[in-house]
């Protein structure tokens, strides 16, 4: 069950990233040439989608959604919150919330939860809006990135093989993906400069 609360504060959240190509053709970002006007990152935990995303949407000129702050932000506590008071059901009710949501939005980079692409339904509703970028990361790069974060997924007694389990079973679904980029051992400065130019090349394929 979805609380209306939920639902209005997301509205609340993003109101004034909904934009329409008339309302952009007045700012000085209207002016940027870029090759999308919205796209989504996706991937394990760890692989670099905040700090990507981020950086991206400052190389781009668009706005910068991470979808588990803006979670976070809206339900009035922390992921691990979340998964401990309202279990992982109730997370992902609030996250196929969100996704609906962001897809409708213009001019914004995206950048997902871990599990968040994994689930069919946020798949196809994002895939159908553009173009999904998948980061990976080897599983001792990501348990070294998160390590010292509060993982609700990696509370385990072995967490790298817990890592190694989780990037198998989602490994299909992140195929799925439109492009797919590698964030191990890279400077982040690196990894955005890749994922512009195979966002130009996608864009240069896919005009109408």
């Amino acid at each position: 069950m979805l609380p209306e609360a939920f639902r209005s504060g997301i509205e609340e959240a993003l109101f004034g990233l909904d934009y329409s190509s008339s309302d952009m053709t007045t700012s000085p970002s209207s002016l940027i040439e870029r090759p999308v006007t919205w796209v989504a990152l996706a991937g394990f935990m760890g692989t670099g989608k905040s700090r990507i995303g981020w950086e991206l949407s400052r190389a781009l000129a668009l706005h910068f959604v991470d979808t588990d702050k803006l979670i976070s932000r809206v339900a009035g506590k922390s992921v691990p919150e979340i998964f401990d008071e309202d279990g992982e059901a109730q997370f992902r009710a609030y996250e196929r919330e969100v996704v609906r949501r962001v897809t409708r939005l213009d001019y914004a980079v995206v950048s997902l939860g871990g599990g968040t692409f994994i689930s069919p339904e946020n798949r196809k509703l994002l895939l159908a809006r553009g173009p999904v970028v998948v980061l990976w990361a080897s599983p001792e790069t990501v348990l070294q990135r998160t390590k010292r974060t509060d993982r609700p997924l990696l509370k385990a007694p072995e967490p790298l093989e817990r890592i190694r389990g989780l990037m198998q079973e989602r490994e299909g679904a992140y195929r799925e993906g439109t492009i797919h980029v590698s964030s191990d051992d890279r400077p982040s400065e690196d990894v955005v400069a890749e994922v512009v130019d195979r966002l130009w090349t996608w864009s240069e394929d896919h005009e109408d």
